[in-house]
């Protein structure tokens, strides 16, 4: 079995992969659908079924990349088993929805697919922030648009704007607590998606 490559070089690598996977893949139903449809599904909708586990992969290299205790991979679980079980109710409600809308279809997609989503994207964006925390500062500048990415990716849909403050205004408390470590990048994510959400408030 072959062994995963570890160091700093590594590490950063796996956590900007992770970042562009989640800041692209969470724009997908921006993607036009199209009329060809089978059994009442879009094409995206069969893409959207690559979203977790491109998501997630990244994320867990990163942690294998910077030898994680056995308490950040149990922390870890929990963020995607909630993660993967929000996107999975999502996905289902929406394609349904899209075929024939309704109240419970609303209900599970809109309210609690997303809800249980973004709660396991924000343990998950938890425990790589722990590993950001004991990493030197100096930070590639596609590391800097990769934290912009993640920060204006951001819970508008699902009326989970709550969360997304709560998890903001943690990212940019992590990253200004633990600005002398690359964990300053959280606070530019935190402080994009405070301008993200201000912007939808404005609108």
């Amino acid at each position: 079995m072959a062994q995963i490559e570890a160091g700093p070089v590594a590490y950063r690598r796996w956590l900007f992969v992770t970042a562009c996977a989640y800041a692209v893949l969470h724009h997908l139903g921006l993607l036009p659908a199209g009329t060809a449809r089978w059994r009442g599904t879009s094409w995206v909708d069969w893409l959207d079924l690559v979203v977790p586990y491109a998501a997630l992969a990244p994320a867990a290299l990163t942690l294998a990349t910077a030898r994680v205790t056995g308490r950040h991979w149990g922390v870890f679980a929990v963020g995607a088993l909630a993660y993967t079980q929000g996107h999975g109710i999502h996905l289902a409600a929406n394609s349904i929805g899209n075929a024939d809308p309704g109240e419970t279809a609303y209900l599970w997609d809109e309210l609690a697919g997303h809800a249980i989503w973004y709660a396991g994207a924000a343990v998950v964006m938890f425990v790589l922030a722990a590993t950001m925390a004991r990493e030197s500062p100096r930070a590639h500048p596609l590391g800097v648009l990769a934290a912009l990415g993640v920060g204006a990716t951001n819970a508008l849909g699902g009326h989970t704007i709550p969360l997304a403050i709560v998890v903001a205004l943690a990212g940019i408390g992590w990253g200004w607590t633990r600005r002398h470590t690359v964990a300053w990048l959280t606070g530019i994510a935190g402080a994009a998606a405070l301008v993200v959400l201000a912007g939808a408030a404005l609108v």
